[in-house]
């Protein structure tokens, strides 16, 4: 399983020489599995860097369109603001199979299409050439993509709001890129125990400092040092801290993962690192 992050910023995009390093897209993780469709993690801006990169190998050929599923978390912009600009949607014959948490009021495919429309967007969703499949998820879902086993839980955040837990053969990775942690910032809902559990990769909220939690102690999010305690209690590999501010600069995100990795020291098996946009990680190499 090979895990390539197109996007790690929380909330909003941002874009200077404060943010080189660590990127400025949003959240969007491609997940190559050999042999499967590429799995997309939440539809942040990264998506049009990934749809690029998607498209890439297909430019010198005709066909096949492209196919591919996706995993989301939640509704909110930083998450979704990709879907307008995916390329290979562009190809009459491309599929993608979204699966992601089902929406009061309508189903997810229609409170989505309610965002992509005008007056703020210039074409309607249903005009895109390729076909998008919606799936509603409740929450405790367990299901299979081909050879990717997939759990789904609910986890606490402003909304209805997804974790994940990915298989193939074996490996596992986490995904729980929006997490709010509790005011005493060690107890660990069962849920989120569950998805986490002996985890070869676990990305998880990091965007607070513990300053900047204890005034927005309920704005759905978590620190860097409540990421490793997750990660510790659940008996992770490899914690990689996601979902990066966008008031933080890089050298804001070295000291709070330096400060992580102290935090982490006690569990000698346990590695932690910021994600970085563009960067890749092959679970079979950890």
């Amino acid at each position: 399983m090979r895990i390539t992050y197109f996007g790690v910023r929380g909330s909003c995009p941002c874009a200077s020489d404060r943010y080189r390093r660590y990127g400025g897209n949003t959240s969007c993780v491609l997940v190559e599995v050999d042999g499967e469709p590429p799995l997309i993690i939440d539809l942040g801006t990264g998506l049009r860097a990934l749809g690029e990169h998607l498209r890439a190998p297909l430019a010198a050929i005709v066909t096949p369109p492209l196919a591919a599923n996706v995993l989301l978390s939640h509704l909110h912009y930083d998450h979704v603001l990709g879907l307008p600009f995916f390329a290979p949607m562009r190809h009459p014959d491309s599929i993608v199979d979204v699966y992601g948490p089902a929406q009061e009021g309508g189903s997810l495919g229609e409170t989505l299409a309610s965002m992509v429309r005008p007056p703020f967007f210039p074409v309607h969703m249903a005009q895109f050439q390729g076909t998008f499949r919606f799936h509603d998820l409740e929450g405790s879902d367990e299901f299979a993509i081909g050879a990717i086993k997939v759990k789904v839980r609910p986890i606490l955040h402003v909304g209805h709001t997804l974790g994940f837990r990915v298989e193939v053969d074996g490996q596992v990775l986490a995904y729980l890129s929006d997490h709010q942690a509790p005011l005493d910032l060690r107890s660990i809902e069962p849920n989120v125990l569950e998805l986490c559990d002996g985890a070869d990769l676990l990305l998880h909220d990091a965007q607070y400092t513990e300053e900047e939690f204890a005034g927005l102690p309920d704005w759905g999010h978590s620190t860097a040092n409540y990421a490793v305690h997750v990660a510790r209690e659940s008996g992770v590999k490899h914690l990689t801290l996601f979902h990066h501010d966008p008031a933080h600069s890089d050298d804001d995100i070295d000291r709070m993962l330096e400060e992580a990795r102290a935090a982490a020291a006690p569990s000698p098996h346990l590695e932690v690192n910021a994600a970085i946009e563009g960067s890749t990680v092959d679970l079979g190499e950890l």
